[in-house]
C-alpha cells in the first residue's frame, strides 16, 4: 500500500491499495474512492469489538473497504483542520492513543480500548479513562488537531502535558496525573486542577489545537437564547 497525505488545513490521505488489499475505518472517514473499491459494513470482531468501540468513542460498526480485480484508491479525510500521521504497527511497534485520533488502517492493524490504571488519571487526566491500544501489524493513520509535535522521551525522562494535547504514546511510556498546586494557580491560572505526566522511554505526540480548546475559546462568541 502506498499513501500520500494531501490538502491543508483540512488533509487527506490517499492511499493505493494492490488488488484485494483491504483498509479500515469508522463510519464517515472515507472522502472518496476509485469505482472499483468495494465497502462492507462490519462489527469487525463481533459484539464484544462493538461495546470496546463504544465505550472508545468510535462508531459502533466500521467500514471495510477492499480494492477488486486490480489497483484501487481510497482517500480518508481529517474531520478537523489539522494533519494526519502515520504510524509503522508491528510486534515491537503498539500505540496508546487518543480516543478520537484513529482515522484508517491496513486491515491487520487492531485497536481495542485501553483502560488507565489508575483512577485519578482517568477522571482528571484530562485523556479521559479509556484510551486506545493499537497494535497487530500493517499501516495505521491518525488524525491530528492542528499541527504535530513529536518528541522521544528517554527513560525515566518526563514530559507536562496540559490536558487534551496527548495524541499519542509509544506503549512504552506510562501516563499519570499532576497537580497543578495552589488555590491560585487552580482556580485563576487557567491549567486547571491537573496536567497529564507522561514518562518514558518512548515518542510521544502533542498537538497543537485540540478541538476542545477551540470549542472553550468559541463559547463567548456564540449568540444565547435568552428570552425576556
Amino acid at each position: 500500500m502506498k499513501y500520500e497525505v494531501k490538502g491543508a488545513p483540512m488533509p487527506v490521505v490517499e492511499c493505493i491499495l494492490n488488488p484485494e488489499e483491504s483498509m479500515i475505518c469508522d463510519a464517515g472517514a472515507m472522502a472518496y474512492m476509485s469505482d472499483n473499491v468495494e465497502m462492507k459494513t462490519s462489527t469487525n470482531g463481533g459484539i464484544k469489538k462493538v461495546f470496546s468501540r463504544m465505550f472508545s468513542g468510535e462508531t459502533l460498526f466500521q467500514n471495510i473497504y477492499t480494492a477488486k480485480e486490480k489497483e484501487g484508491m481510497i482517500a480518508f479525510a481529517s474531520s478537523f483542520p489539522g494533519d494526519i500521521i502515520p504510524l509503522d504497527v508491528d510486534e515491537n511497534h503498539e500505540y496508546i492513543i487518543q480516543k478520537k485520533a484513529f482515522l484508517a488502517s491496513t486491515s491487520e492493524v487492531k485497536t481495542e480500548i485501553s483502560f488507565q490504571k489508575k483512577l485519578g488519571v482517568g477522571f482528571f487526566g484530562g485523556e479521559g479513562f479509556i484510551m486506545q491500544r493499537v497494535y497487530g501489524r500493517g499501516k495505521c493513520f491518525l488524525e491530528v488537531d492542528g499541527s504535530p509535535i513529536s518528541y522521544q522521551l528517554k527513560d525515566g525522562e518526563r514530559m507536562v502535558v496540559n490536558s487534551g494535547y496527548l495524541v499519542m504514546m509509544d506503549s512504552t511510556c506510562s501516563i499519570d496525573i499532576k497537580s497543578v498546586g495552589g488555590v491560585k494557580n487552580s482556580l485563576f491560572g487557567g491549567e486547571g486542577f491537573f496536567n497529564t505526566i507522561i514518562t518514558g522511554p518512548g515518542k510521544i505526540v502533542i498537538q497543537t489545537m485540540p478541538m476542545v480548546e477551540i470549542a472553550k475559546a468559541l463559547i463567548p462568541f456564540l449568540p444565547t437564547n435568552n428570552k425576556g
